[in-house]
């Protein structure tokens, strides 16, 4: 009996570490997947002259069909991922917003993470990387965001 709890207690402690680790891993996919987005976003911005709309949404970055205007579905010079990307590690689609709700960034990319839930602490974004101890985007990031050119995209500066 004692050896068998033994057992049962090795085998809870190795699938909490599995299990922890699965979700790490879905996280570190999530973060990759999210700069291969700002990084199309960029490409995308400099075909277009401009950013996607949030009806278009991120489909722009992988189908010239998610661009509603014939006239400038012919500037699109995608795709601009090697695949589409349109749901996060936990199966949610991603949530894109044109202008950015955050003060100083073009856009937010979000994944709203393994609780389905939007605006919770398990929420991954493109801002992640450039929030402070608070979790406060830090002002010195803002100071170096790039000015939009213009042409209509929605959100002041880029991003």
């Amino acid at each position: 009996m004692i050896v068998l709890a033994i057992l049962l207690a090795i085998l809870g402690i190795a699938l909490y570490n599995v299990l922890g680790s699965d979700e790490k891993a879905k996280k570190k996919i999530t973060l990759v997947q999210i700069k291969a987005m700002e990084g199309a976003l960029e490409y995308f911005k400099a075909d277009m002259k401009r950013l996607p709309t949030e009806d278009e949404g991120l489909a722009a970055l992988w189908s010239r069909d998610a661009i509603a205007d014939e006239e400038e579905r012919s500037k699109w010079a995608g795709p601009y991922l090697k695949e589409p990307r349109p749901k996060d590690q936990w199966d949610h689609a991603w949530i894109y917003r044109a202008p950015s709700e955050i003060e100083g960034f073009a856009f937010d990319i979000v994944s709203i993470g393994p609780d389905g839930q939007d605006g919770t602490d398990d929420d991954i974004s493109n801002h992640d990387d450039k929030k402070n101890a608070d979790g406060e985007v830090d002002e010195a990031y803002k100071e170096f965001q790039p000015t939009d050119s213009g042409s209509g995209s929605g959100g002041g500066t880029g991003g």
